[in-house]
């Protein structure tokens, strides 16, 4: 391969042949790192970080400015040796010239707005610590490479790639069938549970051997310095971090070690990640959802206010194709009332909307408080798409709704005050996932039942949903029953509602 000399002498690349023309980095990788995220990906995904990212052992970090959530992440790089173009899993090693030591540093509070790209969190000057030493990956094996991180000399990641869901050969093939791998790229393989926060002061090191090989070869440490940095973001350019319990609970491992509350302690921590993957998949029985599905509304309206509950009904809510029946379990989006600085820094990106409508389950409703201000779109025809592929038994919000002709072409039951061309930002900030909200002037919190019809939409507790529904049917049973005495001519009177005469004829009649 040839090496541009002024990149070979940069003393950044020390531990490469030269500088790399493409950094990939894996999502998620290690069955430990999976169970602590509380999810199993079934194929590899990847990211792209800068080449100027890459320094030497001995270098530094900086923690911006305003940022609280810089954390270090210990992997195996693989560095390329030929061009790998549609190359087989059998094949794949023979392209990887050597191993050595990453760490994947990444900032949280500059997640939200990124996505899955990781282009501001993890792309900055020293983000990417790669050597002191290549380790050349013939006669290795690529299973029984051995990944551990110091923190201040404790040991804190200590696995093996024996425990990798994606094997490093099937990463390799993987990446080659979509782009050509070139001589000096490096891949970053995804770390191990046991990643966490750092300080300025701290110092983090990161070691790749191979333990059972001959003469156990290693990469040595690769040493780096956390600093504190001088220099705030300007606002005026672009989103500011941003940091919620969430992205606290996953930059230092879990809600324990980010001095958080347990799930079943915190208001509204149904919102992050952690809590969905330990809550029960939403779920209705299929013979409950089908006797919801037969019941009216106004009849399970009836047996809620019988149990005490007048204020249960999302007012002011249409379907925006008649006819529409919803059934489903509530997940909550709230947005909060139009602050420009509060949109600058939490309306662009994955914001709150975007990650309702991303992870939202089969059977889920999501439900949206927009204060009833239906003087913009609290979702269009492209969120009601991805809600309809994910499953989603529908969307209820008690604001306006962009697209309303395309979003009531989608087969997917929506509810709400009414059109709006206008765009979110008009009114809105997203704010929230997963909290109590207060939507049409009742309270919805996640796991509530939702049922909506003609006559509008009804927030059942789930500790109630069972006896409302087997009540309401027999109700409208009764009521039929009733109906059909009517049509033959008989009066109402001491029959709507029955007397002892005919309750003993309808039960006879049963």
């Amino acid at each position: 391969m040839s090496i541009d000399p002024s990149s070979a002498a940069d003393p950044r690349y020390a531990a490469l042949p030269g500088r790399p023309g493409t950094v990939i980095a894996v999502h998620l990788s290690y069955a430990s790192r999976a169970a602590q995220r509380g999810r199993h990906p079934a194929a590899p995904s990847y990211f792209v970080k800068p080449s100027s990212s890459v320094q030497a052992s001995g270098g530094t970090i900086e923690r911006p400015l305003g940022t609280e959530l810089l954390a270090f992440e210990g992997e195996v790089a693989l560095v390329i040796g030929a061009p790998a173009h549609r190359v087989t899993a059998a094949d794949a090693w023979t392209h990887v010239a050597a191993v050595t030591a990453a760490n994947d540093f990444g900032l949280y509070d500059l997640r939200a707005n990124d996505s899955g790209s990781n282009l501001r969190s993890k792309g900055g000057p020293g983000f990417t610590p790669l050597g002191p030493s290549r380790i050349p990956a013939a006669g290795l094996d690529p299973a029984a490479l051995r990944v551990r991180t110091w923190v201040d000399d404790a040991l804190v990641q200590d696995d093996t790639t024996a425990e990798l869901i994606f094997p490093l050969a099937q990463i390799v093939a993987d990446l080659s069938q979509h782009l050509v791998l070139e001589p000096g790229d490096v891949i970053l393989t995804g770390t191990p549970a046991g990643s966490s926060v750092v300080q300025p002061g701290q110092v983090v090191a990161v070691e790749v051997d191979a333990p059972t090989a001959p003469g156990a070869p290693t990469t040595g440490r690769l040493v780096t310095t956390v600093t504190q940095g001088e220099v705030p973001f300007d606002a005026s350019l672009g989103s500011l971090p941003a940091v919620d319990d969430r992205q606290r609970s996953e930059a230092w491992g879990s809600r324990e070690a980010a001095g958080l509350p347990p799930v079943e302690e915190a208001e509204g921590t149904a919102s992050t990640a952690e809590a969905r993957a330990l809550d029960a998949p939403p779920s209705l029985a299929p013979e409950l959802r089908a006797l919801l599905e037969s019941v009216p509304t106004a009849a399970l309206s009836g047996q809620l206010r019988k149990r005490g509950l007048d204020n249960v009904t999302i007012e002011g809510v249409r379907p925006t194709r008649p006819g529409q029946k919803l059934v489903g379990v509530a997940t909550t989006l709230r947005f909060v009332p139009l602050r420009e600085d509060l949109f600058a820094s939490h309306g662009g990106g994955q914001n709150a909307q975007k990650q309702a409508f991303d992870a939202v389950r089969p059977g889920e409703v999501i439900v949206i408080e927009a204060r009833g201000e239906s003087g913009s779109g609290t979702l269009g025809d492209v969120l009601a798409l991805r809600a309809h592929a994910r499953g989603a038994a529908g969307v209820v919000t008690d604001g306006g709704v962009r697209d309303i002709d395309a979003v009531a072409a989608v087969d997917l039951p929506v509810f709400a005050r009414g059109g709006h061309p206008a765009v979110l930002g008009r009114k809105h900030v997203p704010w929230e996932v997963g909290g109590t909200i207060a939507c049409g002037g009742t309270t919805v919190q996640p796991g509530d039942v939702i049922v909506g019809d003609a006559d509008g939409v009804l927030v059942v507790p789930a500790a109630l949903v069972r006896e409302v529904a087997e009540a309401a049917r027999a109700q409208e049973d009764e009521d039929a029953w009733v109906a059909e005495q009517v049509e033959a001519g008989h009066p109402l009177d001491g029959l709507f509602p029955m007397n002892t005469e005919w309750r003993a004829k309808y039960e006879a009649s049963r």
